[in-house]
């Protein structure tokens, strides 16, 4: 039976992390992370050392958002990404279907290299007003951009903050990475467009496109910040191969690249610090600080006992399980908490390559199913309603529940298998 105080705790942990995913009173989601993380230090659930202790497990990946919002926001700003949407239009040649292949190739680009909340964030509006502007419906390539988001983020350690979260010290180098997760990610990737494609083929077979739309130029500021995410990529993929933690390379890559576009073009910086969405750091600090409450419960000990008594009894069946668990889980608590248990629960076991690999693909596929499901869906909505596109959630899951249940079993089988 659970302890007076580990119910108590959960009765903080499972609101705050609610808000975090309903927004009552249309709150940020960092205000429920942070007010979870400081009710569990004021009724002294967690001590200030440990709270700030679980605060500080999360630096590497604090530095990593930094770099990689700062890195994505100087793009959008030079218009690197307006350009890439207008690229694939004008190349689309007429065709609504090669548009939706265009996209949906542009869409994988950003994710694996800037990460699945950098296609949220910037390439949903720069696909919004290229579509528009060929006189197309946005809507079947604003889902382009949300079902690629979490369905490429596994190809590189760098393509989805939730990959830090879960393997964090134990990230695995880059050639490894790419044995375990290359033709998992190609299965994700052909299985989410083939089915997504066929949901959207009714309203791609009624489009029709404008051959040419207005071209933005690429100005300096933008072949700048081209050569700086080039200049990101090889850096990371390199660090990721001498096994070094990923965080403070993408970061000072990031300034780096800042202080070339500042520099030359003689410009003030604080349009773009003004354009990042600075709130993703508390909030995932506050969501280390309620993975701390838990470990201290005992619960992260009980889910590793749990998945190592599986293991024990079929290691394929427990690696099956956790995947499946997992992706449903993220649907239900989001998958930046669903990430931080699974990477607890990871770290007090020595556990199978396969069962790890399905713990992440679980985690980072799994939240397609619904709008809930990723911090990258949540801020693709947000994108959404500023352009008064109104996308129910029941809409979403209705598409969802198509896409992602056969791309997680083929992804889950080329990892177990």
């Amino acid at each position: 039976m659970p302890s007076h105080e580990a119910i108590l705790t959960w009765s903080i942990i499972v609101p705050a992390t609610a808000g975090v995913i309903v927004r009552p009173f249309r709150l940020p989601e960092a205000i429920w992370a942070v007010a979870g993380a400081v009710a569990l230090v004021v009724c002294n659930f967690l001590s200030l050392s440990e709270a700030l202790h679980g605060v500080a497990k999360g630096l590497d990946v604090y530095f990593f958002l930094t770099g990689m919002m700062l890195a994505a926001e100087l793009a959008r700003c030079a218009g690197l990404f307006d350009y890439m949407a207008a690229f694939a239009v004008e190349h689309a040649r007429g065709s609504p279907q090669r548009l939706f292949l265009l996209v949906y190739a542009v869409g994988i680009l950003v994710t694996v290299f800037l990460s699945n909340d950098a296609t949220a964030i910037v390439l949903t509006p720069a696909v919004y007003a290229a579509t528009r502007a060929a006189g197309a419906s946005p809507l079947p390539y604003l889902l382009v951009c949300a079902f690629i988001a979490n369905a490429a983020s596994f190809v590189l350690p760098i393509s989805n903050p939730a990959n830090l979260v879960v393997f964090g010290a134990r990230m695995p180098h880059l050639f490894e990475w790419l044995r375990q997760f290359a033709l998992p990610s190609v299965a994700a990737i052909v299985v989410t467009y083939l089915v997504l494609r066929l949901t959207q083929r009714r309203a791609l077979a009624e489009e029709s496109l404008a051959r040419c739309v207005p071209h933005p130029k690429l100005g300096r500021d933008g072949r700048l910040a081209a050569i700086g995410i080039a200049t990101i990529g090889l850096v990371l993929l390199t660090a990721s191969a001498l096994d070094v933690q990923l965080g403070l390379p993408t970061f000072v890559c990031a300034l780096v690249m800042a202080a070339a576009v500042f520099g030359l073009g003689r410009q003030s910086p604080w349009p773009v610090l003004g354009g990042i969405s600075w709130s993703v750091l508390p909030l995932v600090a506050g969501l280390f600080v309620m993975v701390e409450a838990l470990e201290k419960t005992g619960a992260i000990g009980q889910l590793a006992a749990f998945l190592q008594a599986g293991i024990e009894k079929s290691p394929t069946q427990a690696a099956w399980g956790a995947g499946i668990v997992t992706a449903i889980a993220d649907n239900i608590a989001n998958n930046l908490p669903v990430g931080l248990v699974a990477g607890s629960v990871a770290a007090n076991d020595h556990l199978p390559a396969q069962v790890l690999s399905a713990i992440l693909i679980g985690v980072d596929l799994g939240p397609n199913l619904s709008v809930t499901g990723s911090l990258a869906t949540i801020l693709w909505l947000v994108a959404l309603r500023r352009e008064n596109i109104d996308v129910t959630a029941w809409r979403f899951l209705k598409i969802g529940m198509l896409v992602t249940p056969p791309a997680l079993l083929a992804a889950l089988a080329a990892a177990i298998y």
